[in-house]
């Protein structure tokens, strides 16, 4: 019999607070609120606190938890997961983060020509024997338009690339596509992948008629958050990488709505 190193003990009385696998490249299925199941590749961290009392953990067991659930990997599947980490390593406390891209059909607004747009999307569970806690990011990008730019300028105003992000908390189901939505109509203006001439257009008078400072990005987003019921916490943000300045435009909201009830 092989003898079982990690399982020895250790006198320097530290323990870990995070002992795992990080980064690995791994296939998952998530589900789709249009077609049932999506097929993506996620990159993937899993970790488990480890007592004082132990030398290490066993690397091995995380990727046969992970495979054991490659077809099923949903935030309602991160408990039964978060579970069986703590079980087989023996922790008290354990985490998983499930980062990939998601892709949504989009139709350009005057062609209607169909295209796949990708966004980050994350999967992050936490747990304890007697505590579960999971969040769903979705990283968005959007149109902004300087309202002060359109102001002060006799012709035109700069726009940038904003990346909103949203990460929620929620008590029913809140689908991805739900998140995305709200991001790409608190900006001036969608971002797609595929546009005609007609189509471009479109979108540079939307954005035109409709500018946002950072700030508003942010307000945008946490008042269509604050209307749902089914969102328990948040916290969205606003990185607008600017194209006149050699900075960028930040800004961040965080509510805990149940403290507020």
């Amino acid at each position: 019999m092989l003898k079982d190193i990690q399982s020895l003990g250790d006198d320097r009385n530290i323990a870990i607070d995070n002992v795992g696998i990080k980064n690995i490249l791994y296939p998952i299925v998530v589900k789709d609120k249009t077609k049932g199941m999506q097929h993506t590749v996620a990159r993937i961290n899993m970790y488990v606190k480890l007592p004082h009392s132990f030398k290490g953990t066993h690397m091995s067991r995380f990727v046969e938890i992970l495979n054991n659930y490659k077809t099923d990997i949903d935030i309602r599947s991160f408990g039964d997961i978060l579970d069986d980490m703590m079980s087989a390593l023996d922790s008290e406390e354990a985490s998983v983060e499930v980062k990939f891209p998601y892709f949504i059909e989009k139709k350009a607004p005057v062609s209607g020509l169909a295209s796949l747009m990708d966004y980050e999307c994350k999967y992050i569970g936490y747990a304890t024997p007697d505590k579960k806690d999971f969040i769903t990011c979705v990283k968005v990008p959007v149109v902004s338009l300087c309202p002060c730019s359109k102001e002060i300028s006799d012709f035109g105003a700069h726009n940038q690339r904003s990346y909103v992000e949203i990460k929620v908390r929620y008590s029913k189901m809140v689908w991805i596509e739900d998140l995305v939505n709200i991001a790409e109509s608190s900006g001036s203006a969608p971002i797609y992948s595929l546009l005609k001439r007609e189509d471009e257009k479109y979108i540079t008078e939307k954005s035109y008629n409709n500018p946002v400072f950072v700030e508003d990005i942010v307000r945008n987003v946490s008042g269509k958050l604050l209307a749902d019921d089914r969102i328990t916490w948040f916290e969205v943000s606003s990185d607008n990488i600017e194209s006149i300045h050699n900075h960028s435009a930040y800004a961040l909201v965080t509510r805990d709505k149940r403290k507020q009830s």
